[in-house]
Order: C-alpha cells, then structure tokens, then sequence
C-alpha cells in the first residue's frame, strides 16, 4: 500500500467496530461504576424507628443485631428496612462477590456509613461491647439479674452455666455452683453473649486475681482452696471499712481453731435472701438465728458448705492473710461509719448491743 493510500471498506468497517464496542463498553463501564457509588452510599434520610433489631444509642449511633443464623441476604433485607442502606440488591451483590459471612452479634453503626463500611463492619465481627459492673458481695442470683438487665445474657442461662458439673470440673470446684468463684468486676462483654462465656470469663478473672492477691495459692488443693473462698466470701459480707477485713478474718480463724460457731449474721441474711426469697432483713432477731438450715453458722460449726458471695480483692485478702489477734466477737456499732467492736470476751460482745446486717 502506497503512502496516503485509504484503508480498504472492510478494515475500515472493523476498525470501526471496534471503536463502537470499545466506547460502548467504557460507558457501560462508567454506568456501572456510576451505580455502584449511587447503590453505596449512604441512603441520605434518617433510619427508621420502628425496623427490628435495631435500637438508637445515646450519642446518635444505631445499634443493629445479626441473628444467630441469619442469611446475609436476610440481614440486607433489615437493613434496606431499617433506612441504613439504598437497596438490598447492591447488599446482595456484595455478599455474592465477598468470600467472608457477616457473624452474629450487635453492631454499632454510624447513618452515614456507606454499603461497604457495613458490611466491612459485620464481616469483622468488631461488635459493641457492653459494660456491666458485678459488685462486690453480690450472690450469683444477683448477679445474673444484673447481666440481664445490662443486655448480655439471661439470667436464667446465666445460673445454668454457673451450675453446669462440665465448667465446675473444668476449675476444679468441689461445689454444687460457681457461687464465689466469679470475680465481681466491671466487664464489657457483647450483647447477648453466651452465658457459658460469661461464666468461664469471670472464673478466669477470679483465678487472676486469685493468683495476684496470694501466689502461694497454687499450692492449695482444690478443697483447702475452697475454704478461703468460702470465708472470703463471708468477710466479704459483713465488713463495711477495708481495714476491719484482716480483722474479721482473723475471728473467724480464731473460732474455727477453738471448734467454736462462726456466728456470722451475713450467713441467716444469705439463708433469708437467697434460699428463703424474703426481703434483705435489715435487723436480726432470735428467731432468725435460730433457723435449722445448713448456711447458719449460728447452728452448725464450721464453715457452710459453700461460699455465699462473689468477693472482691479485699475480702480475698483478708481471707489469705488475716490478722494476727486474739478477738473472738466483733459487732456493728456505728452503721454510718460501718465501724465495728472488736472484743475478746462474751460480756463485751454483749455490750455492744443489735445485730446488723450489711445491706443487700
């Protein structure tokens, strides 16, 4: 071909179809990016009150929940209802392309979160944690109804798990529940997260602390163990100011060494409260100490078969190191400072007048 020469019809008719498949698939291109972008972002309005499993934060977020075993599909669904996203369709596009699943749990989501931040979001499982505080002293009934009321797990569930002989004989505890062998702690656990999780997480926070307050611990046995944490948990409920707990533990050694009663008010308030569900007896009478029942340490000798409370560091401590005195009574003399008498005989106890018990 000569130079200058046209291309013959036929190249030019290729030619040309090439540039009208090229273009045509460049704005095709350009399309479906343009819907892409249009599809990801955020929908522009407010989300909506009333769609399910969705709840408003304090600060503005939208806390969302993926159901335990729901289909990413379905949880595109909710969210196009709730108003957090454009379409469904785009979400299924994502899902069909993306080898990761979303994971059950509750999400914390922002409205001006885009399709792909979401779904980053639920597939990374980064869910809201929420903060529950067990206190000190609480019992594990208690305990449970606070973790309900805080959004983790049900009560019910809660005291299974704590009774359940597989996680007991995982920590070696010679009881019938964990009562005493949860660390009472402020925790941040996701919402609605498993009750047996619950449980082992704050058995394993105990057995921490337990290992921090006293290392010689280790050499316990499960039982000799057991017998602190059980007078741990009765320190735990009757001392008010830390600096009587070595005290008081002290007592109670002291009488246990002579075969005499523990005589602990915080046991007939434990049998009243937890065993008897009556109200918190803020005063006790003869007729409550004389209660024919197992925990009343004003009947048997000893200590009661099991711990009554969760008890915090400074119950533990007491409990490993008590101090060294020769106090055999001790006696709630000043409720608003939450001083008590400590005494060696009968005839002082006596003069120090009522029975109190710490609140519930």
């Amino acid at each position: 071909m000569s130079k200058g020469k046209a291309l013959p019809r036929g190249l030019r008719l290729v030619f040309s179809l090439l540039s009208s498949l090229i273009g045509g698939g460049l704005l095709l291109v350009a399309v479906l990016a343009g819907a892409a972008v249009y599809c990801n972002a955020p929908p522009g309005k407010g989300p909506a009150g009333n769609a399910p499993g969705i709840q408003f934060d304090e600060s503005g977020g939208i806390l969302f929940e993926v159901r335990e075993g729901e289909s990413a599909y379905g949880v595109g669904q909710r969210l196009e209802q709730a108003g957090l996203i454009k379409t469904r369709y785009f979400w299924n596009i994502l899902s069909r392309l993306g080898r990761d699943y979303v994971k059950a749990g509750t999400y914390r989501l922002v409205p001006s979160a885009s399709q792909m931040e979401i779904r980053n979001a639920l597939v990374e499982g980064k869910q809201v944690l929420l903060r529950v505080t067990i206190p000190e002293g609480v019992t594990l009934k208690k305990a449970g109804t606070i973790l309900e009321e805080g959004g983790i797990c049900p009560a019910e569930d809660f005291l299974a798990a704590a009774e359940d002989p597989a996680i007991l004989n995982s920590y070696h505890i010679p009881n019938t529940s964990m009562e005493g062998y949860l660390y009472p702690e402020t925790y941040f656990f996701p919402a609605s997260f498993p009750a047996d999780r619950v449980v082992r997480t704050m058995a394993d926070t105990f057995f921490a602390r337990i290992r921090e307050i006293a290392p010689e611990s280790k050499n316990l046995n499960p039982r000799e163990l057991n017998a602190v944490v059980i007078l741990a948990s009765i320190v735990e409920r009757e001392y008010r100011v830390p600096d009587e707990a070595p005290i008081m533990a002290g007592v109670f050694y002291n009488r246990m060494r002579i075969n005499m009663a523990l005589q602990s008010c915080a046991t007939v308030e434990y049998i009243i409260t937890e065993i008897q569900g009556k109200p918190h007896p803020r005063v006790l009478y003869n007729a409550d100490i004389e209660i024919e029942h197992p925990y009343n340490t004003y009947v048997i000798s000893g200590l009661p078969p099991g711990p009554i409370s969760l008890s915090g560091r400074t119950a533990l401590a007491a409990a490993f190191h008590p101090a060294d005195t020769e106090y055999l009574y001790f006696r709630l003399v000043d409720e608003s400072a939450g001083r008590h008498y400590f005494s060696k005989t009968l005839d002082d106890h006596i003069k120090a007048g009522s029975l109190f018990v710490k609140g519930g």
